[in-house]
Parts: structure tokens; sequence; C-alpha cells
């Protein structure tokens, strides 16, 4: 079963386009990641998905349906600069927001509520600081606030903006963990990422953009240098990282 189907999708911005013309389907249970240089669309697509961006054309089907129809299912972690983290709130407080929807409106939090806001917490390894203000704490430590506001909704697909973006390399080897053990659950990460290197040895399918598909596929068949020059164009500082990638490749460094 494909967790998400998107056909002939096509984004514009003051007459501009930002997205043209894009079809693939991502299976079930992957951890799959979106990569494509500055500028190419990958936030937009996301937002796309979930209705915060017009679509000038195209259809969109999670898990077989709409996305009204199956909202619980789905959670989407933004980046984190999209939030003012001077707001007076715990990460208690962020994480909990994540239940709202299932809470209901002007209802009080269940003892399952806390329950699984505090879980949440821990998977991320942010337990201790949960009555911590957001302001006060470091960009990974907001980063994975942001991951348990996305976990406690128990959603089944999870839709990340660069969650690595501006976070130290524990706190990616965590985040990396906890998405394994999620995938291992049966849910599917679909993630926006910029890291070659990474991208190689983590994700089981790969989405590569630049305004338009360039390819949509299993790493192994995708990241090829063929289609990274397409997706960063030649004489590309990322294009020379993914020449060299294919040789270590060959060579059985990697």
């Amino acid at each position: 079963m494909n967790a998400l189907e998107v056909e002939e999708l096509s984004v514009t911005y003051h007459q501009t386009a930002v997205l043209w013309d894009i079809s693939f389907a991502l299976p079930a249970g992957s951890f799959i990641g979106i990569i494509g240089p500055n500028g190419a669309g990958k936030s937009t697509l996301l937002k796309a998905l979930l209705g915060l961006a017009p679509l000038l054309s195209g259809s969109i089907r999670f898990f077989g349906s709409s996305l009204q129809q199956v909202r619980h299912k789905v959670a989407y972690v933004p980046q984190r600069s999209s939030v003012d983290w001077d707001f007076p709130m715990t990460a208690y407080d962020l994480v909990i927001m994540g239940r709202f929807s299932q809470m209901g409106l002007l209802k009080w939090a269940s003892k399952s509520d806390k329950e699984a806001t505090l879980n949440a917490l821990k998977l991320v390894e942010m337990e201790e600081l949960s009555h911590r203000q957001i302001g006060e704490l470091s960009g990974g430590q907001q980063q994975r606030l942001f991951i348990a506001r996305a976990l406690v909704q128990d959603a089944d697909l999870l839709l990340l903006d660069e969650p690595f973006a501006g976070i130290d390399l524990a706190t990616e080897k965590t985040l990396l963990n906890l998405f394994a053990k999620l995938k291992a659950q049966g849910k599917t990460i679909v993630m926006v990422h910029h890291d070659l290197i990474t991208a190689q040895k983590v994700f089981d399918w790969l989405v590569l953009l630049n305004t338009c598909l360039i390819a949509s596929g299993p790493t192994a068949e995708v990241l090829t240098s063929q289609n990274l020059a397409k997706t960063y164009g030649q004489g590309s500082r990322l294009l020379d990282e993914a020449v060299l990638l294919a040789q270590k490749q060959t060579s059985g460094l990697l």
C-alpha cells in the first residue's frame, strides 16, 4: 500500500512555477528523503500536500483517501525557524499541543493525553527538561520537541521539513535511531534533507526535486550521478560530492 500518491501537482506563486506537473507514489512503512537544491520547492511540496499552499492543479491521496478523511494519520513537523521561540511556553506545553485535535474544543487533557506527552518527551530524551521554557533550549532540543509533538498524535505518516538543520551530531543520531524504531513499527517518515552522504546511508527511498520531479524510487536506483546532475546542475559542489559518493560506492568504501 502507498502512504502517499501525488498526480500532476503544480504550484505557482505570483505566476512563477514553484512545482510543476509532479507525480509520484511513496510506499508505506518506508524512510523517504526529499532532496534538491535551495529553491527547488521541497518545503513547498510538504505545504502543498497539507493544503497550506494553493494548488494550481493536481490530486493528492493519503493511504488512498483525501487528507480530510485521514488527517489524524498525518503529522507535520515544520522548520524550526517558523516558530516564535520567545513565546512563554514550556517544553511540555508545546508537546501536548499535538493532542489538541483528539481532546476536542474546550476539553481538559486526560490522563492518557498526559501519559502520551510524557512518553513522547522520553522518546526524544527531553523528559528532564519538560518544564523548561522553550526559549531557553538549544536548537537541537527545540527540534526534538517538534518531533515529540508529532509523536503524540500517533500518526502513521510523518512529514518533516529539514529536521536536521542547525542541530548537533548527538541530536541527529538520537533522531535517526528514533526514526528507525518508528519505521519498524510500520510508520512512514518523509523528510526534506540536504546531505547526500547521509541520504545514501539512511533512506530507503528518495525523491529528487528541482521544480519538477527528477526521479523517485529506491535509493540505490535513484542516487546516480546522472540524476544528481539533472537535480543540481553541472558544476555544482553537491554534484562533485555525488561523484565522490559514486566512486566510494564502486570501490566498496560505503
